[in-house]
């Protein structure tokens, strides 16, 4: 057993799946202590996740009350019941709707970041100031809530959205913590000191919200007009009976995605920071949009293929989630090995290992995004790159993330340079979760359009 404490999680689970080898597999225990089975050949990971999901459609919970449970960790009949609702508002066609919204957002952080300069205060906290710009998209977009968490972090609502970010991931490491050292009768008993009152506090503000639109007819584009669009429907067709009630529940999942987003921009500008020649790139992808169609679009910008790559090589070296675990539901003999995984075992599939092992990724602790180009993509073993997951149980929310994060960096690249703290050369971690431990200080300065080549020079 391995006991460094000075080891993250992930640094732990890849000391396993560095035992491996060629046959793929490995058994060991889940964070409950049942027996599981170590997954990290990309073809079994595609047959667990893909094929034969249907053996694999519950993620482990570790029993979290109902009021903690996240969009990725419902079950069963719940988690369709959940992402059926939520889907809809998650296609090409809503997120269109929705860039107006973040992009009013986006332009409030720049504003902000301005005004921090012309105080003569370059320095800025990555890790503060994107959590309060994913706190006002999520509260606009999401809860249909109007905050201005980026310019008055005292605000009362602003100061329990940060609560309900903050929440989620530590009550689940709380909980994953007790797993390893509590019996499950002791678990039970404190189960209810588990429960965030935070979430009540926006459960009955959505609600008043939802209420207000159908009394007054008001539409804003967002989340809670699309869903409340469909749930009428369904509740005169008789499928549904109370579409304010399960609006309200279903909004609440939407935070899940709150700290690993703003994580991801704070892990983007620390990169982008360190690596100029790939800013300047960057840079240049987004004036030369500017140029061509006079504005950021949600399609220009979604197709920006530099953009696209600069993202994908964050998520890959900082994976939102460095592992999943899944609960086997029926008797499952993995291809090709022998094995039979019974009813109840668990399965875990190493994200940050195989998003960083040599054999998949050339110079793996590297930041290149040119490994993401269309020109490569083709190289990518398929199976190794998991941000939001695979097949029919990957992140629900991925292109509002992706949107929110996307939009940020363009509009920061295009307004500023970024220079890294000299007092900052590497970053340090959370011991639990893919997070920035300590402050993230990048240097911004306003970006000076005058010293852009002439378009034919351009990258």
């Amino acid at each position: 057993m391995i006991c460094n404490t000075n080891l993250t999680v992930w640094q732990v689970v890849d000391k396993v799946y560095q035992e491996l080898g060629d046959r793929g597999y490995v058994g060991a225990y889940g964070i409950d202590l049942r027996p599981a089975m170590m997954v990290g050949d990309p073809q079994l990971v595609k047959r667990i996740l893909v094929y034969d999901s249907h053996y694999f459609h519950q993620h482990w919970t570790g029993d979290l009350s109902e009021g903690e449970q996240r969009i990725d960790m419902l079950n069963s009949s719940h988690t369709k019941a959940i992402r059926s609702m939520l889907k809809p508002s998650f296609t090409w066609l809503s997120m269109r709707r929705m860039f107006p919204a973040v992009e009013e957002k986006t332009d409030v952080l720049i504003k902000h970041l301005m005004s921090l300069y012309q105080q003569q205060k370059p320095f800025v906290s990555m890790k503060a100031c994107f959590s309060r710009y994913v706190i006002d998209a999520v509260a606009s977009c999401a809860f249909g809530i109007k905050t201005n968490a980026i310019e008055n972090e005292d605000d009362e609502i602003c100061k329990k959205a940060a609560q309900l970010m903050e929440s989620n991931s530590r009550q689940i490491m709380m909980k994953a913590l007790a797993q390893l050292t509590l019996p499950n009768i002791v678990l039970s008993a404190l189960a209810k000191r588990f429960t965030t009152p935070v979430i009540c506090y926006f459960h009955d503000l959505i609600n008043e919200t939802l209420k207000k639109r159908q009394e007054s007819g008001e539409r804003r584009g967002d989340f809670l007009d699309m869903m409340l669009e469909r749930e009428e429907q369904m509740y005169h067709d008789g499928k549904t009976q109370d579409p304010v009630e399960d609006i309200a529940q279903t909004s609440l999942f939407l935070a899940a995605g709150c700290v690993p987003t703003s994580n991801t921009l704070t892990f983007a500008a620390f990169l982008l920071a360190a690596h100029p020649h790939e800013q300047k790139r960057l840079r240049q992808e987004v004036l030369n949009i500017r140029q061509e169609h006079g504005c950021l679009t949600y399609q220009t910008l979604m197709h920006a293929p530099y953009l696209d790559a600069v993202v994908s090589e964050t998520l890959r070296l900082h994976p939102p989630a460095v592992l999943t675990e899944r609960v086997c539901s029926n008797d499952y003999y993995l291809p090709g090995t022998g094995v039979v995984l019974r009813k109840g075992h668990l399965v875990t599939i190493p994200i940050w290992s195989l998003q960083h092992d040599s054999r998949y990724w050339r110079r793996p602790h590297a930041f290149d995004p040119d490994r993401f180009l269309q020109q490569h993509r083709r190289d990518i073993t398929s199976g190794t790159y998991l941000p939001f997951g695979l097949g029919p149980r990957n992140c629900i929310g991925k292109w509002f993330a992706l949107l929110v994060v996307k939009l940020a960096l363009a509009k920061m690249v295009e307004s500023f340079e970024l220079r890294p703290d000299p007092r900052q050369h590497q970053l340090q971690y959370s011991m639990l979760a893919m997070s920035p431990r300590d402050d993230v200080r990048v240097f911004l300065s306003p970006f000076n359009p005058q010293d852009i080549k002439p378009a034919e020079d351009r990258l």
